[in-house]
């Protein structure tokens, strides 16, 4: 079995004509998009950590604290002496900025696309039953 067929399964969305995912489904999805978040962060962590001690020569537990620190919006704990690492955690903090905003895309749009979905059924179901009902279709009947 492919794992390229898992993935467009799980990043699938149903279409608003269609039926509420089955909790356990959601659940499945939600689990699906906290493993990739944690891959995604740890490796970008891991590319932290090389950067930082190959071109700021800091040991790797050093590397990985202003590795994490800096993914997670802290900022660095040591001060780099060189340019190519000043350098490197410029580029490194910005593109931790677009890794964090992704990160939390991937955890928060399975939740934010269920609760449009269910709004979106709630909704349907009241514009058919509306359309469906006895009485006034026009704004010009309802004047009579």
């Amino acid at each position: 079995m492919s794992i390229r067929p898992a993935l467009r399964h799980l990043f699938k969305y149903e279409h608003r004509k269609q039926p509420l995912l089955p909790q356990q489904a959601f659940v499945k999805r939600l689990v699906f998009a906290a493993i990739l978040s944690t891959i995604l962060l740890a490796v970008w962590t891991l590319v932290g950590m090389i950067g930082y001690h190959a071109l700021a020569g800091l040991g790797w537990v050093d590397a990985f604290l202003n590795s994490a620190m800096i993914v997670g919006g802290m900022g660095p704990v040591d001060v780099l002496n060189n340019q190519s690492a000043k350098v490197f955690a410029g580029i490194y903090a910005i593109l931790s900025g677009v890794i964090f905003l992704s990160v939390f895309g991937l955890l928060f749009v399975p939740v934010f696309h269920r609760f449009l979905h269910r709004f979106h059924l709630d909704t349907d179901g009241q514009e058919e039953a509306q359309h469906n009902s006895i009485g006034p279709k026009t704004p010009l009947d309802q004047s009579h």
